[in-house]
């Protein structure tokens, strides 16, 4: 039989190849005889271009500024004249050197990034926006590609979310002339304007670390953006649902860039020629950190399954819990699920020893497969 083991990662303690790796280890240990594809997958946010590069992308290494200034190393993957970026891997929460910065965090890396895309050739672009430290309204990003924006002396307004405060003047004229003939995709998987109860600065901003103070700062200086925008644009797109994806950078990619807001599971996995690996499968394994009632809003695993229902394929998911009920599971398109937590309640334990217990949860898999 052949199995297709396509996790994401399982975040803290397993990349998805990690994970796939375990899974596969486990399932040949006990069927030395199952032919095995193992298969990373991601859905826009951390290994977006790990997952590019497994799948034959190759990789470019770049030197952009981080969340906060400092200089950071970064690849996107390249091929064909695609280009993979991942926001998580240049304006990331991780990259973030002393804790939350949700006043001054920028995008203004993910604009260097793109750039350097289009200087390898590259006609299209795929930008996974999981994970982001921003809330900028990508004002940031845009500023890199060439968008002046300038306070009321004139002078180029500062990085971060809360310089827009500060923002009289947005001259798109100098933006970078290559844009207009790039195919750009962000894989998004919010629904969220740019503004308001839903927008940016109230449902992101606190993950990132902005208390009530500075949730009206940036609410009020993304509306200043806004406004801006639409004045200079002649769109008004920060009602779009998706426009507050990663603080905002939704928003500055489909009003300046022309960009289209993608399922970011789906997309990922076309990319990734995800549909080719499961000709002959008879069971696929997926699987990530946590699979509850946010998986269900298009997390990879459940992209994952629905690739395999329109073929047929049974799909077994292993998570590091399962928060879902027999019937959502069975809704997603599950036909068993496994909890690492099964096999090691203590939260700590299962995270350092993640790839074991994936290994243990492979071979009981293996186990009863017919």
């Amino acid at each position: 039989m052949r199995v297709v083991v396509a996790p994401d990662k399982f975040k803290g303690s397993a990349s998805a190849a990690e994970a796939a790796a375990a899974l596969a280890a486990g399932l040949r240990r006990v069927r030395p005889d199952l032919e095995i594809a193992e298969v990373p997958v991601a859905d826009g946010g951390d290994g977006t271009v790990a997952a590019a590069l497994a799948a034959g992308f190759a990789p470019v290494q770049v030197l952009a500024e981080g969340p906060v200034g400092e200089l950071v190393e970064t690849t996107f993957g390249l091929r064909d004249g695609t280009a993979v970026i991942e926001m998580a891997d240049v304006a990331g929460l991780r990259l973030l050197p002393a804790g939350f910065a949700p006043l001054t965090a920028s995008t203004y890396g993910v604009g260097q990034v793109i750039a350097a895309a289009l200087d390898r050739g590259a006609i299209r672009i795929v930008l996974g926006i999981g994970g982001s430290a921003t809330n900028d309204g990508g004002a940031g990003m845009v500023q890199a590609l060439g968008v002046r924006l300038t306070d009321d002396g004139g002078c180029d307004v500062g990085r971060g979310g809360a310089a827009l405060a500060s923002l009289a003047s947005v001259d798109p004229a100098g933006l970078d002339a290559r844009i207009a003939a790039t195919s750009i995709m962000v894989a998004s998987d919010v629904d969220n304007p740019l503004l308001g109860p839903l927008g940016a600065a109230a449902v992101f901003g606190p993950q990132k670390g902005a208390g009530p103070d500075e949730i009206e700062v940036l609410e009020l200086a993304l509306g200043r953006w806004a406004a801006l925008t639409a004045s200079v644009t002649g769109t008004d797109v920060a009602a779009t649902a998706g426009s507050g994806a990663a603080g905002g950078t939704g928003f500055a990619a489909l009003a300046y860039l022309g960009a289209r807001l993608v399922p970011g599971a789906d997309l990922i996995l076309s990319l990734i020629g995800f549909d080719a690996t499961l000709a002959g499968a008879g069971l696929i394994v997926t699987g990530e950190g946590s699979l509850d009632r946010q998986s269900l809003g298009g997390k990879a695993p459940v992209g994952v399954a629905r690739a395999a229902a329109s073929r047929g394929i049974p799909v077994a998911v292993v998570a590091g819990q399962v928060l879902l009920t027999d019937e959502e599971l069975t809704g997603a398109g599950f036909a068993a699920a496994y909890s690492l937590a099964d096999f090691e309640p203590d939260l700590a334990i299962r995270i350092d020893h993640a790839a074991e217990l994936l290994e243990t949860a492979g071979g009981q898999i293996a186990a009863v497969i017919g």
